[in-house]
C-alpha cells in the first residue's frame, strides 16, 4: 500500500507510518527501545517532541533506511545523520572500487551495480550479453535493469519464462517498495506491471518443482538459465553506498556457464 508523505508531514505522523508499517504495536515499541508507551505516544500525537538520541533509537528498533532516517531527523528540527553523495564523489571512491572489483570479479557471468530504484550505475563485460538483445533507445540516458527486462523492446520476448520471472521481479519490487515505503518504486512498479505480455508468453512456465526462480533467456539457439544472486555493502553510512546492490547472474547449469566462457570476453 502506497503512503504517500507530503512536505508538512510531521515527525510523530512519520514515526507512526514507520511502526505500522513494520507491524510494532507501541508496547512492542517500548519493548525495543526502553521508551514508555505513553511517551511514544505523546511523541506521535505530537504531544512531545523527540530527541535525535531518540529518533535513532526508534530507527535501529524499525530498520528505517538511511533516507528516511534522515528525513525524520529534519522533520524533528535535527541536521541529517548521514551524508548522501554522488557516487562519483572523491570520498565514495573506495566504493567504487569495492563495486568494480566485485563485477569483474564475476565474469564471465553478467553482474550490474543498481541503485534503489534498480538504476544501472555500473556493470561488467557479461551484461553486454543482456543489452546486445535490446532495443537501442532503452540503453539511451539512464537504463534502469528492470525496465530493461520487462519492457517488450528489452528482454521480454527472449525469455522463455517471462510469466513466471516477471511475477518474481514485480513482487521482489513491491516488497522493497514497502519496505522501505517509497513512492518511487512504487510508481516504477505501477509501471512495469503495466506492461503487455505476449499471449504466446503465457502457460509456458516449467511444472517441476524448484527452489528458486531462474531467468531462462533464449539467445540465438542457445537456451540459458540464471540465477539472480544480490548482494549489498554490510555496514553503510552513506545514503548512496546503503541503497547500492549488485545482482549476479550465475549459470543455473553447467551449459550456461560454458556458454559464457565462450562468448563472454574480458575487458
Amino acid at each position: 500500500m502506497t503512503t504517500t508523505q507530503t512536505d508538512d508531514t510531521s515527525v510523530g505522523d512519520l514515526l507512526r507510518e514507520w511502526r505500522t508499517r513494520r507491524r510494532y504495536s507501541q508496547l512492542a515499541l517500548s519493548s525495543e527501545t526502553g521508551i514508555s508507551t505513553r511517551h511514544i505516544s505523546f511523541v506521535e500525537t505530537g504531544r512531545a517532541r523527540p530527541s535525535s538520541e531518540m529518533i535513532q533509537r526508534f530507527s535501529d528498533a524499525l530498520s528505517i533506511p538511511l533516507r528516511e532516517q534522515n528525513r525524520l531527523l529534519l522533520r524533528g528540527g535535527f541536521a541529517p545523520a548521514y551524508p548522501e553523495r554522488p557516487l562519483e564523489h572523491d570520498e565514495l571512491a573506495s566504493a567504487r572500487r569495492a563495486v568494480r572489483e566485485v563485477l569483474v570479479a564475476h565474469e564471465p557471468n553478467p553482474a550490474l551495480a543498481v541503485d534503489r530504484l534498480w538504476n544501472v550505475v555500473d556493470s561488467n563485460a557479461g551484461v553486454a550479453l543482456l543489452t546486445s538483445l535490446v532495443a537501442p533507445e532503452l540503453l539511451e540516458g539512464t537504463i534502469n535493469a528492470l525496465r530493461l527486462t520487462l519492457h517488450p523492446d528489452g528482454l521480454a520476448p527472449h525469455l522463455d519464462n517471462l510469466v513466471e520471472w516477471r511475477a518474481a521481479v514485480l513482487s521482489a519490487l513491491l516488497r522493497g517498495a514497502e519496505a522501505r515505503g517509497d513512492d518511487e518504486m512504487f510508481a516504477l512498479h505501477d509501471e512495469l506491471a503495466a506492461y503487455p505480455v505476449a499471449r504466446a508468453k503465457i502457460g509456458h512456465e516449467d511444472p517441476r518443482p524448484r527452489v528458486y526462480v531462474p531467468m531462462v533467456l533464449r539467445v540465438d539457439d542457445a537456451v540459458l538459465s540464471f540465477l539472480s544472486v544480490i548482494s549489498t555493502f554490510g555496514t553503510p553510512l552513506d545514503v548512496t553506498v546503503s541503497e547500492l546492490a549488485i545482482e549476479t547472474f550465475v549459470p543455473a547449469d553447467a551449459a550456461t556457464g560454458e556458454w559464457l566462457r565462450r562468448h563472454v570476453g574480458r575487458e
